[in-house]
């Protein structure tokens, strides 16, 4: 005689607290290009060309851009890659 147990699984998100989520900011000077700008946000942020090109006139017009939203854990990598390309990041 077969007898079926049936299983539940369950899946186990990771909750994060809404006061955990910081903000990657990009900030405008006078050096880096548009071009440059767009191209560093869809490497290290995985933007969309137009998702890049909107932070970047953002960030031109209005002096700076939140780029991420995040833990520090994700965006302390993405913070320093984009600081590696001449380009200035903060977590906030």
């Amino acid at each position: 005689m077969n007898v079926w147990k049936e299983e539940e699984f369950v899946e186990v998100e990771e909750q994060v607290k809404l006061t955990d989520l910081k903000d990657l900011v990009v900030y405008n000077d006078d050096y880096n290009t548009f071009d440059h700008v767009i191209k560093t946000l869809m490497k290290v942020c995985k933007h969309s060309p137009e998702q890049a090109e909107q932070c970047t006139y953002i960030i031109h017009y209005k002096g700076k851009c939140t780029v991420k939203t995040g833990t520090v854990k994700v965006l302390k990598p993405m913070k320093e890659a984009i600081l590696d390309q001449g380009i200035d990041a903060r977590i906030q």
